[in-house]
């Protein structure tokens, strides 16, 4: 048995590891790497970021963005979102972005991971799931960084907030509204 065996019998495909976490299985983990990479076992995604692919009929399923962020964050506190979320909120935003927001605890900054940019990041509060109150908090956030008007955006938000329930809202408000947020809510939810 080849010392390159032990490191592959320990892999579970669809999963993405870490150089540190494969170090335990070899006594060679660089060249072990290098070599499982270069044969096409592995898919080197970032450095020291590793995926063992599902093959589907039609070749090699790229990686979970879930289980990626999670290897490379080593944590499971993260809220994956985009601004293209804000659409779905009917208050005038209608541009596609091609961008991906990790919100976390440890990293902030731009990542390519496995050719899929990552804009994370660091926040101190943030959902385990993004609400409809929490994607409106979240667009006057970033209200400056959107494509559309931001006047008009905001009276839609203001009109879409009357509608919403405002116990949640105003707790979303108080949880993660910036001081933007909360001067915009302020008057429907009398803050």
């Amino acid at each position: 048995m080849k010392k390159i065996d032990n490191l592959h019998k320990n892999l579970k495909r669809g999963n993405v590891y870490r150089r540190a976490d494969l170090a335990r299985f070899s006594s060679a983990v660089d060249r072990h790497l290098a070599e499982m990479v270069g044969e096409g076992t592995l898919q080197k995604l970032s450095q020291g970021l590793y995926y063992f692919p599902r093959q589907s009929a039609f070749g090699p399923v790229p990686p979970d963005e879930a289980t990626l962020v999670r290897s490379f964050l080593k944590d499971d506190e993260f809220l994956i979102t985009s601004p293209n979320a804000y659409n779905s909120l009917g208050v005038g935003t209608t541009q596609l972005y091609n961008k991906r927001v990790v919100y976390n605890h440890k990293r902030h900054g731009e990542f390519d991971l496995g050719g899929t940019r990552f804009s994370f990041v660091a926040k101190p509060r943030f959902p385990k799931k993004a609400t409809l109150e929490f994607l409106l908090v979240d667009l006057v956030n970033n209200i400056a960084s959107l494509a559309e008007d931001p006047e008009a955006v905001l009276q839609q938000v203001q009109r879409k907030a009357g509608s919403m329930d405002p116990v949640k809202l105003r707790q979303a408000v108080k949880s993660y509204g910036g001081v933007k947020a909360r001067k915009v809510f302020a008057p429907v939810l009398s803050l």
